[in-house]
């Protein structure tokens, strides 16, 4: 049997670590989540955590195919916007054709992050009373796409 190695999820200037994967089993969830560090190459420094979701689900549709934090101290360097391009390459890698990239809409530096990385703008998207991310009190999602070659 033929097995594909992963890319190397490296752009330069940072890298992505692997660290965990995690199966959700709602069938209108998560999907399966990779979870990584992100690390400045020069320092080996973690700098945030990021995530490549696969799946189809309307959680999907609504949180995005990924998601991104960059620790406090680290924000101002593009790193949301860099470990995203690099998280492009991985879903190729899974034969995804098409990334959700959402965020909240009074979020300025993600929003950014979404332009920076290449997504084009969709919509805006207000959030179900009934859906987990209305819990955890988002309101709206804009709705950014990357189609991938």
């Amino acid at each position: 049997m033929f097995f594909r190695k992963s890319p190397i999820l490296d752009d330069g200037e940072i890298h992505l670590k692997y660290v965990s994967k995690y199966k959700d089993h709602e069938p209108q969830g998560w999907g399966m989540s990779y979870i990584y560090d992100v690390i400045v190459n020069d320092t080996n420094r973690i700098v945030g955590r990021c995530d490549l979701r696969i799946g189809e689900t309307v959680t999907l549709d609504l949180a995005g195919h990924i998601g991104y934090t960059i620790y406090v101290p680290y924000r101002g360097h593009h790193y949301a916007a860099k470990a995203t391009k690099l998280l492009f390459k991985q879903a190729k890698f899974f034969k995804m054709k098409r990334v959700i990239v959402t965020c909240n809409t009074d979020n300025i530096a993600s929003y950014r992050s979404c332009e920076l990385a290449g997504c084009k703008f969709e919509k805006i998207v207000t959030v179900p009373r009934d859906h987990v991310l209305y819990w955890q009190g988002d309101r709206e999602k804009a709705i950014f796409t990357k189609e991938l070659d």
